[in-house]
């Protein structure tokens, strides 16, 4: 897992926002454990998933520990063996198409955290991942320490990403922003703000998902307050801004 370091040293931090335990529990507890008890690995390569087992076995002795190599695969798992407290999903697996097993995943099974774990790592392909609904972006060039840290973190209920980005970068910050308010909302809320975003009026919505136009106008009133926007056309410029469609 160490192998493959960056050509300078990645300086990771966590970034605390909104956490995920509390959204997705409406608590405000962070006195949470950050024991493991069962986690899924999503990854084709044999070896990769060794390596990560031998990993959290070290770091989380008392986890159990699921495996899959494709997503169908990964699905079936969840859906014979229930809840896992995280899913390590990787980038590049045969029967997904980029982030097309994340959004699954998140559809199917909202209240999991997924960490995409990948050997890609750049600007975009973060910023797509917390789009999607990623609870963190691991490297697979970390060390195992960092690793380690980056899933204790997510555990904790915060939105880990590599130190890919300035500390001081002002515009890194109101993205990841953004993308928490985002995760906030519910997944019909969701699609209500994928029409919003592709320009649908109330009436085109409600026919769309063959609701009234009172469930819609509550649903954009709740995703208006929930990104701490003024109006539907800054909702919908937020939502551009980190790429959400």
């Amino acid at each position: 897992m160490e192998a493959g370091a960056s050509t300078r040293p990645w300086r990771n931090r966590m970034i605390a926002l909104a956490p995920l335990h509390d959204r997705l529990n409406g608590s405000s507890n962070r006195n949470m454990t950050t024991t493991m008890e069962r986690v899924l690995i999503v990854d084709d390569h044999s070896l990769v998933r060794d390596g990560m087992r031998s990993l959290l076995e070290i770091s989380f002795p008392h986890c159990e520990i699921l495996e899959a190599g494709a997503l169908a695969e990964a699905v079936a798992t969840l859906e014979d063996q229930g809840d896992v407290d995280m899913v390590l999903l990787d980038l590049n697996i045969p029967d997904v198409t980029r982030f097309s097993g994340l959004s699954a995943l998140r559809e199917t099974f909202p209240s999991i955290p997924v960490v995409m774990v990948s050997g890609t790592l750049d600007r975009i392909t973060v910023r797509e991942a917390l789009a999607a609904g990623a609870a963190g972006f691991v490297p697979k060039s970390l060390k195992r320490g960092e690793i380690v840290e980056a899933l204790r973190q997510v555990l904790e209920g915060e939105i880990y990403i590599p130190d890919m980005f300035d500390e001081d970068d002002e515009t890194s910050r109101e993205h990841a922003a953004i993308l928490t308010r985002i995760e906030t909302l519910t997944p019909q809320q969701k699609v209500v703000l994928r029409h919003l975003v592709n320009g649908k009026l109330n009436k085109q919505i409600a026919y769309e998902l063959d609701v009234s136009m009172t469930t819609v106008k509550a649903h954009v009133s709740a995703i208006l307050q929930k990104m701490n926007a003024f109006s539907r056309t800054q909702a919908v410029i937020l939502a551009n801004r980190v790429g959400f469609h």
